[in-house]
């Protein structure tokens, strides 16, 4: 019991959407409400009422986390991963269950959470201190560190409302790593930073989970989960469906997500990827001439985007990075040297542009697509992450009486030459 740092029972949040919200909340106004409301159902009994819609962001989440445990929580886009954290830090109430906390938490979720933008980085540094309960003498202690690392110094006496986000995240990401707190919960926030800064946060928080802290850390990037967690937590719909080593989970994870989105369509406006120069229409990926959608190492892979260009003059490029299922990027391609269409104007309409991956390039594993539009060549249009899922399988051909797993990203087929140098019946000189 005394090693469990945090445990969540039955633990879900609900939300109502759709609801028609009131400006008034007065004690006069609410039970004039309750009073016309009857009323109007009764003068206009075939009127539309405003009907609101429970959704369930977290449902029966039944967790127990150990004393410097470091759990990666994985799932996609509106699983339920930032709902989950926030519950666990007090910002927002459980619908239903109850958490059991023992220390300190500290918490990034967003950038620059709990500052205050009128007061100077040295100031905010001494206010979320205090928060999380440090003494004066323990922040004074650690204050130091705290400048160095997030490389601010020469802003300290500046009100944080002039930092650019970037300068926000160092400082943020500082102070919550640096005053000890018992239990360090980070959310998707380090991608503000460069990538050099990024690799420096995953440093620190190696220090803090090694120093026997428990960090909850949330993030799309496999690689870093993997490398940095004990553990690794899948949610899917606000529940949770696996909890294990972290390449099992994330392996299972990939595998379920490449078998549901190797095809995708946005009919409705509402729901597409857009800007306001760009809808995505349809993504796919399928095997190039047989279109099977199992893929085998051996067969050359087509990926498809279909778009319509919302305005005249766009000059378009399109950029995808593919990654393996230990988030690698495998490679970048761009269209910058397609024929076609590089350098015009694009007139409105529905265009289609794809690629090819040649055969025997990619290894045996699952593979997600992220799409960059870029209008000339430098301003980034909309970046669709995880827009495509899919699974690469082996083939016997090429095994012969290996039976383990291949290794490396890619796997290309190289030409081999073998020829006969000397033999026994003459001497082999150099």
């Amino acid at each position: 019991m005394t090693d469990v740092a945090l445990r969540t029972h039955g633990l879900g949040k609900m939300y109502h959407i759709g609801a028609e919200r009131q400006r008034n909340t007065t004690l006069r106004d609410a039970l004039a409400n309750a009073v016309k409301r009857p009323l109007e159902r009764v003068r206009h009994p075939g009127a539309a009422t405003h009907v609101s819609e429970e959704l369930w962001a977290l449902r029966d989440v039944n967790l127990e986390i150990t004393n410097g445990d470091v759990v990666g929580i994985i799932g996609r886009n509106g699983a339920g991963k930032s709902t989950l954290l926030k519950v666990l830090s007090h910002i927002t109430e459980p619908t239903e269950g109850r958490v059991e906390i023992r220390g300190r938490v500290a918490s990034l979720l967003e950038v620059g959470t709990g500052f205050h933008p009128e007061l100077t980085g040295r100031e905010n540094i001494m206010l979320n201190g205090a928060i999380l309960g440090m003494s004066r003498a323990d922040i004074r202690r650690k204050f130091d560190e705290i400048v160095e690392f997030s490389e601010i110094g020469r802003f300290l006496d500046t009100p944080v409302k002039r930092y650019s986000s970037g300068m926000y995240v160092r400082l943020a990401f500082a102070v919550a790593a640096h005053l000890e707190p018992e239990i360090l919960v980070v959310d998707e926030v380090l991608s503000v930073g460069d990538a050099r800064f990024q690799k420096k946060c995953l440093g620190r928080m190696q220090d803090v989970a090694h120093g026997g802290r428990t960090v909850l850390f949330v993030s799309h990037n496999m690689v870093a989960v993997t490398s940095l967690c004990y553990r690794a937590v899948l949610l899917e719909n606000g529940t949770v469906t696996d909890d294990g080593q972290p390449r099992d989970v994330i392996s299972g994870y990939l595998r379920a997500a490449a078998s549901q989105m190797t095809e995708r369509q946005w009919c409705d406006d509402d729901t597409a990827l857009q800007s306001e120069d760009v809808r995505l229409l349809s993504a796919s990926v399928r095997s190039r001439g047989s279109g099977a959608l199992h893929l085998s190492v051996l067969d050359p892979i087509e990926i498809t985007f279909r778009f319509r260009t919302l305005s005249e003059g766009l000059r378009l490029n399109l950029s995808v990075s593919l990654s393996n299922e230990d988030g690698v990027v495998v490679f970048n391609t761009t269209s910058i040297r397609e024929t076609a269409w590089h350098g015009r104007d694009f007139p409105a309409g529905v265009f289609e542009s794809s690629f090819d991956i040649p055969a025997s390039l990619l290894n045996d594993s699952s593979y997600r697509v992220q799409v960059l539009f870029v209008r000339d060549e430098s301003t980034i249009v909309f970046n669709a992450e995880d827009i495509l899922a899919f699974e690469v399988h082996d083939s016997d051909e090429l095994r012969g009486a290996w039976h383990g797993k291949w290794a490396g990203a890619v796997r290309p087929e190289l030409p081999w030459r073998t020829r006969l140098v000397a033999d026994d019946a003459e001497p082999f000189g150099l």
